[in-house]
């Protein structure tokens, strides 16, 4: 989709602070950073929000959460903790639709969020 900001940075048209990609996904450092890890974990392909997913969806929603697992751990941040999120919709937070899985880290996070 030309006009969506995250299919943008996957094409390399804007650029962001990649720190892992590959033929499925892309993860690039937040240009707002909560936490001093937070990066986004997007798709290659366009889904709007997580209500835009279908059966065949799963296995690609694994491996974000998958890549999350594995950030946190190279940067060291597996035993201490971090937290992932979807935001779905705007009274949710979802302010790019385009589906994302933040991961935020290094810091305490309180509960409940927001």
């Amino acid at each position: 989709m030309s006009s969506c900001l995250f299919c943008r940075i996957a094409s390399a048209e804007i650029p962001a602070k990649v720190i892992y990609q590959d033929a499925a996904v892309l993860a690039f450092e937040d240009v707002n950073p909560q936490a001093p890890l937070h990066c986004l974990i997007i798709p290659r392909r366009h889904i709007a929000s997580l209500n835009d997913l279908t059966p065949e969806d799963t296995g690609l929603v694994g491996t974000m959460q998958y890549r999350a697992a594995m950030l946190a751990k190279e940067r060291g941040y597996g035993e201490r903790g971090y937290r992932t999120i979807f935001n779905c919709q705007a009274d949710a937070g979802q302010t790019v639709f385009h589906i994302h899985l933040h991961l935020l880290a290094g810091r305490s996070l309180g509960w409940p969020p927001g």
